[in-house]
């Protein structure tokens, strides 16, 4: 056992240096973001903005080692409209962005993440408060009008992040912009894997576990393989919100095999 001490102590010494190495790639990146976010979009339209928001996500996810991968048999995505996302860690966003860059809808904690949580405000995203009617009823107005103006908005209707394998209820109340909107509502079904094909077990980003620590488990970890599917788009128009949502769960169960729970649906009053 002493004899192979030494040989041992070196070996994660170097993996601590690797890992150190990323994570000042990552601040590196996240602080040229911000810079980008303050110097160049006030001063640019829609178009030119998604076009550095989709090439800003891709390199943050190379320095994460996450390859993303469209599923075969996938849809067109939507040029406009409303995207609908199963929630699995704070990389969904960016791997969303990083093919079909969208205003995102987000919880008001992840305002709070350091470096991250100011990006994400500056690229579009737009926060919600949890209890808080009147600002959602705000927000919602504010959703239809960039619906009606041709954008592509997306948010998570579970709410929170879930352990992949798992997919909770979907929140209804969001899904009332579509309809009001007349737009449709394309679901995203969203996976991890290793190189097995199995979940990845460094992705989940669930109980307790804070956003440097989930940073911290995927850049120490193996590579990731993030899997995108595309499912066919639901009308929004004439629908009611409760349809659609609870379309949508259907449609993100079956695309990643997972049983829904028997409540498929939480129903939030706006």
């Amino acid at each position: 056992m002493d004899a192979k001490q030494p040989a041992e102590q070196p070996a994660k010494r170097n993996l601590d240096w690797r890992l150190m190495l990323r994570i000042g790639r990552m601040v590196l990146h996240l602080l040229a973001g911000m810079a980008t976010c303050a110097i160049v979009f006030p001063f640019i339209g829609t178009e030119r903005r998604n076009g550095h928001i989709r090439r800003w996500s891709r390199q943050l996810l190379a320095i994460c080692n996450v390859a993303v991968q469209v599923a075969p048999g996938s849809a067109a995505a939507l040029e406009h409209g409303m995207v609908v996302c199963n929630h699995i860690s704070w990389l969904d966003i960016f791997v969303i962005n990083a093919l079909y860059p969208c205003r995102f809808v987000a919880k008001a904690e992840i305002r709070a993440w350091p470096l991250a949580g100011w990006l994400v405000a500056q690229a579009g995203t737009v926060f919600i408060a949890r209890g808080n009617k009147r600002e959602l009823r705000n927000i919602f107005k504010g959703l239809v009008q960039v619906l009606q103006e041709g954008q592509r908005v997306a948010f998570f209707p579970e709410g929170t992040t879930a352990a992949q394998g798992t997919l909770l209820p979907f929140h209804a109340n969001l899904f009332e912009a579509a309809v009001d909107g007349k737009v449709m509502v394309q679901p995203f079904a969203l996976s991890y894997v290793d190189a097995a094909g199995q979940p990845h077990p460094s992705v989940d980003f669930i109980g307790d576990m804070t956003f440097a620590q989930s940073v911290v488990n995927i850049l120490d970890g193996k590579p990731v393989r993030a899997h995108l599917a595309l499912l066919e788009a639901i009308p929004g128009e004439g629908a009611h919100r409760r349809d659609l949502a609870e379309a949508a769960h259907r449609a993100i169960g079956k695309a990643l095999d997972i049983v829904p729970e028997a409540e498929t649906l939480q129903e939030q009053s706006a």
